[in-house]
């Protein structure tokens, strides 16, 4: 799906939708607890549906009214399952140690750039704790039952990893010790994790370089409402940013999401109504950097981005893809080893873009397409669909100027 995209100004209010970070999290939770819970709130999307499905074939069920789903926890785990993981990088790296907990032999299929994702730390560590990945290519097949143990993990690949083991350690019969051998980048959604964990019974205590996790733990059913998600509302930040006024709501002030950092960006690059420019480490929120790039592009001054190498291995390579889809437009972004320099190039044009099937990609598009100077049209649009399936009909109510159109 392309969309051609005019320049205009939003204005209305907005709810923004579930943190996807957060229902992972509540949802797997859930499945693994003994009982019933209710998860209240969900936005769906492809990831939030690869995580349910993924769970489902665990073992667990889902009873889904509108946002509001009851699920059933695990009582019996099958003896094999076979999990589509979608482009969801999330459920893989979350699921794959859980299977291995509960001792189901298991296939991991996955699409789009998710077979490229590394998982290299869990093929080292889950192997010397009683698994073995049969295949070292996805699709990937375990089988085993892990057991507790030492895992020595590196904290500037992905968060990912350690969210996977703090679900799965507490299902082991020994107890174990997460060891982390480089800083831990990312470090607000482990701490999603953690408070999402406490609130399901699970007890994780933390050391001077990791954590350390008891065995034979039992997760408690719980009752959760997703709060809104501070990564989504950060396109509609620098919508005002750059000359709209909307209102945000379905945020939760006191979160621990790292994307909550968008609001203290916005407000020190910010001056009598300009952006001024920025410098940001973004090793705690990678996934700010493309709504970033764009911000930095309407500046006066340079903005520097750095310490987000990590984003080459995303749904695209996010750094080249920023710097591809500003470039198109007018923007002058140089790609640096670790992040994006930004220098100041007037009002950006129009032109096409191209999505590189990433949804953060197409969103970021739509709103630097808001200030341009002209039409803005973006290829592969429905990437927006992994994480904000709304966003277009959220974007056009508050009077964005999008239309699909059918290019030859």
């Amino acid at each position: 799906m392309d969309i051609r995209i005019s320049p205009s100004k939003l204005a209305g209010s907005v709810d923004i939708p579930a943190s996807k970070s957060c229902a992972h999290r509540a949802l797997i939770c859930a499945a693994l607890a003994d009982g019933v819970s209710h998860i209240s709130g969900v936005t769906f999307s492809k990831d939030i549906e690869a995580t349910i499905n993924a769970m489902t074939a665990l073992g667990a069920s889902f009873e889904v009214d509108g946002t509001d789903i009851t699920v059933h926890g695990i009582s019996e785990s099958p003896a094999n399952a076979d999990i589509d993981c979608n482009e969801s990088g999330s459920t893989l790296r979350f699921v794959i140690p859980i299977a291995a907990a509960l001792g189901v032999d298991s296939v991991f299929h996955g699409r789009g750039r998710l077979p490229e994702r590394p998982i290299d730390i869990y093929k080292r560590e889950l192997s010397k704790n009683g698994v073995r990945f049969v295949t070292e290519t996805m699709p990937y097949e375990i089988c085993g039952r892990l057991t507790g143990g030492r895992f020595e993990v590196e904290g500037n690949v992905s968060s990912q990893f350690i969210t996977g083991l703090l679900f799965a350690l507490p299902l082991c019969e020994g107890d174990s010790e997460i060891v982390l051998t480089s800083h831990l980048e990312s470090r607000p959604y482990v701490d999603i994790t953690l408070d999402i964990l406490r609130r399901f019974g699970i007890v994780i205590n933390e050391t001077e370089n990791g954590f350390t996790v008891k065995g034979r733990q039992k997760y408690v059913p719980h009752d959760e409402k997703v709060e809104g998600d501070y990564s989504q509302a950060a396109f509609f930040y620098v919508a005002n940013a750059i000359g709209s006024a909307v209102n945000i709501n379905n945020l939760v002030s006191d979160s621990v999401q790292g994307d909550k950092k968008i609001e203290d960006i916005i407000i020190k690059s910010t001056k009598n109504a300009e952006i001024i420019g920025f410098n940001e480490d973004c090793s705690d929120i990678p996934d700010l950097v493309p709504i970033l790039s764009v911000l930095g592009a309407y500046g006066k001054q340079k903005s520097v981005i750095y310490n987000a190498e990590r984003l080459r291995i995303k749904e695209s390579d996010r750094l080249a893809a920023c710097a591809d889809m500003l470039g198109r437009l007018g923007g002058n972004v140089t790609v640096t080893s670790d992040g994006l320099i930004i220098e100041p190039n007037g009002r950006l044009h129009g032109g096409e873009v191209n999505s590189f099937g990433d949804h953060r990609i197409v969103m970021a598009a739509a709103i630097a397409a808001l200030g341009a100077t002209g039409d803005v049209i973006i290829r592969g649009a429905e990437a927006a669909e992994k994480s904000y399936p709304d966003f277009f009909r959220d974007y056009t109510l508050l009077g964005g100027i999008a239309n699909v159109i059918d290019l030859e």
